[in-house]
């Protein structure tokens, strides 16, 4: 292995999950929010088109992917709701925990190996990573707002290689999202489905 790549929420931290609370904030349920954002969890990654009317658009997954702002995110939302909306929910409620098992799993690989995160996020969260100093634990960030592309779409693989000069043959990918494991396997790289800190250490021991 060269390069080991880290999913960030839900596997190096915890407590990520926001849309429930942000949708009580609006005063809906989370099925009503993820419905006015035109969500759809089965598209989840698909680049949209800049071109397509923001009206008929999956806002959520544009914000994801880092093709429309926080503030047009919620401008938009407002239109479609009616709903006020005083402050950036999505980031008002994001108090992310680390993993500190994981954590040690990645300081361990960095001795030997490049270790890189990547990441499903929106600017807001990526922001409060950033001055936390989160992603300091690895090498680079591959945030999806970033690149412009969010896990399961092959294209946030594929820019990550890109960045880093690697074969697929040569990447280790852990994260806890079946569909985006699916994805990264489709490529011929090494991929982990991340459950606990324990499994996780006993994948990669021949590396440690």
């Amino acid at each position: 292995m060269k390069l080991f790549i880290f999913d960030m929420g839900n596997v190096v931290a915890h407590n990520v999950a926001v849309e429930g609370a942000a949708a009580k904030a609006a005063g809906m349920s989370e099925r009503e929010f993820f419905e006015a954002c035109k969500y759809d969890r089965a598209a989840r990654g698909k680049i949209i088109n800049k071109k397509i009317d923001i009206r008929d658009a999956d806002i959520m997954t544009m914000l994801s992917n880092g093709e429309v702002t926080t503030d047009e995110f919620w401008s938009e939302f407002e239109k479609r709701t009616g709903v006020r909306v005083s402050t950036d929910y999505l980031g008002l409620f994001f108090n992310p925990v680390l993993d500190g098992a994981v954590v040690d799993i990645v300081k361990a690989l960095r001795k030997k190996y490049r270790v890189v995160c990547g990441t499903n996020t929106i600017q807001s969260h990526y922001d409060i990573h950033l001055a936390r100093g989160d992603y300091a634990l690895f090498d680079k960030t591959y945030a999806s707002n970033m690149i412009g592309a969010s896990k399961p779409d092959v294209e946030f693989w594929k820019r990550i290689m890109l960045g880093e000069g690697v074969a697929p043959e040569d990447i280790f990918f852990t994260d806890d999202n079946e569909a985006n494991c699916a994805a990264s396997s489709s490529l011929g790289i090494r991929t982990f489905h991340f459950t606990n800190a324990d499994d996780l250490r006993n994948e990669v021991r021949p590396w440690l």
